[in-house]
């Protein structure tokens, strides 16, 4: 029996590119056989997201493709307990909705999976020779930053805790009891899991292909604060 990867893909307002990243995640060939469900969940879109992803399924009915809709916009870490819960996969993946992330290398996170070494596997937007669209000098200072202060933490060595691209064993990740509704999962979930006894965590470089806000980029300034509020809150406050 082939294992399988479970790929979470959280939508709000991706009418624009919820079928392209469709188009990329099903032509992907992963490697040991391992095959893929696709999970859309859309955080009460008020654009035509909902309808993308159905002419999507109607003309790839054999497509194994799950869509779960909240009725009221909850935010990403919300959709995320939603996917994680419906994921029926040995490994559960998050893909982001935009084009920020490529899901070819979805194997480079694999491999150490497959090959007995990790458990959990995040792809770091700073380490490697992949290629990185060229943005925002804040957000990187802010996203370094954070990753230390949470490495300060949780003891880990991470490059990139912010980032989209986390994968799991299925088990790990489902035996979690996660709270954050919005942007605040990262901290939350990279805590969680640095407390895991004998867990392995590692970590392999992967593209960014960036977007501006003009381009639907929705994380700001109010999202930093609320890491560093969970940063603290859950390696301090609330282990």
């Amino acid at each position: 029996m082939s294992l399988k990867l479970s790929i979470i893909i959280p939508a709000y307002n991706e009418e624009k590119t919820i079928q392209t990243i469709l188009n990329k995640v099903q032509g992907i060939s992963l490697i040991g056989g391992v095959t893929k469900e696709i999970i859309v969940v859309n955080d009460c879109s008020n654009d035509d997201t909902e309808n993308r992803v159905f002419e999507y399924h109607y003309q790839y009915p054999d497509l194994e493709l799950s869509y779960y809709k909240h009725e009221v916009n909850k935010g990403k870490g919300a959709a995320l307990h939603t996917g994680i819960k419906e994921a029926k996969g040995d490994f559960i993946i998050i893909q982001d909705a935009d084009l920020e992330y490529d899901p070819n290398e979805f194997n480079y996170l694999l491999k150490p999976i497959l090959d007995g070494f990790a458990d959990v596997v995040y792809g770091s937007r700073f380490m490697g020779g992949k290629p990185h669209r060229i943005l925002f000098f804040w957000h990187s200072i802010g996203n370094k930053a954070l990753t230390a202060f949470s490495n300060a933490l949780t003891n880990l060595n991470l490059t990139d805790m912010e980032t989209c691209y986390k994968m799991w064993k299925s088990d790990i990740i489902k035996n979690l009891i996660l709270k954050e509704n919005r942007f605040g999962f990262e901290p939350e979930v990279t805590a969680r899991v640095s407390r895991i006894p004998n867990v392995r965590i590692y970590e392999v470089g992967i593209s960014y292909y960036g977007r501006t806000y003009a381009e639907g980029k929705k994380i700001n300034w109010k999202d930093g604060f609320r890491a560093i509020y969970c940063i603290l809150k859950y390696n301090i406050w609330s282990k």
